[in-house]
């Protein structure tokens, strides 16, 4: 079950600006890739260290790394572009919520980027920090390399991303993360759809801790989501200079694809809720048709008990104890009181 909180305990005391990684221990050593291109070249390579980095070129810089499980690697790399300590600090915390921070010669965004996880039947999100410069991108992903098909449309020249700035760089990472909310949630809108129909057919307990994994999971989506909004919201109120006007229209179209994202994200949880709803009325439903049965038969018991106990005395002067058709009287006496009984309660329609 993917954890809504992530341990920070370690850093208690420790000074402000103080590089620790909070988050998933992963092996392996950290990527980082140098991509610089422009309406007319592109040049691409895995950089081996962060020295051999050079300054800003004619047209889009984009550095990305993958990777934290080096400190050193980012510490060296914040020292090489002038990073903020405390920027450096969030981007080693990947518990950290979604937000913008503006600087005097850069921006930092923060988000989630989500993916389905087959095997778990999980919804997963790795922590994406962007840091948005002049004409240079760095973007440093928790884990895997989540932007392949934007680095396929830049050497492709496909649309217009070769042409404009590190600007629209950004907003096209922050576009291809949203896009791929849609694809998590129609996986999510098929389980969904599963749990409702078996709600109906065939409610179990099975079905009540699988409604409930669906709640928690929509808790986690919103908490990674629903902060996006405010992050989108606020490069388009601030008009940031290193946003040029002409990437301003597509930014409303990604904070219209975010609230599309949100409701989408309300709608599921209303859903669930109200299935969780269903299902209680449905036991208690089921349990009360169980009483009823049993109350009917217990009720069909009482005369005939009756009839039994008092025959069922020891008394030596019984009139009926002689009788020759005494005892199959005594069953045609019993049958029909139990079918008036049943015949009652059908016309009041107990039954």
């Amino acid at each position: 079950m993917q954890k809504l909180y992530k341990i920070r305990s370690i850093k208690a005391g420790l000074p402000p600006g103080t590089l620790v990684h909070i988050g998933e221990k992963r092996s392996g050593e950290p990527k980082v890739t140098l991509l610089e291109y422009s309406e007319s070249h592109t040049r691409e390579e895995e950089v081996a260290s962060v020295d051999s980095l050079t300054a800003v070129k004619p047209g889009v810089t984009w550095i990305s790394v993958t990777g934290l499980q080096k400190v050193e690697v980012l510490e060296e790399l914040g020292a090489r572009f002038g990073i903020h300590p405390l920027t450096m600090e969030d981007i080693l915390n990947t518990d950290q919520r979604p937000k913008i921070e503006y600087f005097d010669n850069y921006i930092y965004i923060v988000f989630k980027i989500l993916h389905f996880d087959e095997k778990s039947q999980q919804t997963l999100a790795e922590q994406v920090s962007l840091i948005l410069e002049e004409n240079r991108v760095i973007s440093i992903q928790e884990g895997q390399d989540v932007f392949g098909p934007l680095r396929e449309r830049i050497r492709s020249a496909k649309g217009r991303i070769r042409k404009l700035g590190a600007d629209y760089l950004a907003y096209s990472l922050l576009d291809m993360v949203v896009d791929n909310y849609f694809a998590i949630l129609e996986k999510l809108g098929e389980r969904v759809e599963f749990l409702e129909e078996k709600l109906v057919t065939n409610p179990g307990t099975d079905t009540l801790h699988a409604i409930h994994a669906m709640k928690r999971e929509m808790i986690f989506l919103r908490r990674s989501v629903w902060p996006l909004r405010e992050v989108i919201s606020g490069l388009e109120r601030e008009k940031p200079s290193l946003f040029k006007e002409s990437t301003e229209v597509f930014l409303r179209d990604v904070y219209d694809h975010t609230i599309q994202v949100i409701d989408t994200i309300e709608t599921f949880r209303d859903i669930l809720s109200g299935m969780l709803d269903i299902y209680l009325s449905s036991v208690s439903n089921r349990m009360n048709e169980i009483m009823k049965v049993l109350t009917i038969i217990a009720t069909l018991f009482i005369p005939l008990t009756f009839i039994v106990g008092v025959y069922g005395m020891n008394f030596r002067y019984m009139p009926e104890l002689e009788w020759r058709w005494g005892y199959p009287a005594l069953w045609l006496l019993m049958i029909s009181v139990a079918v008036l009984m049943l015949v009652c309660f059908r016309k009041k329609k107990w039954l």
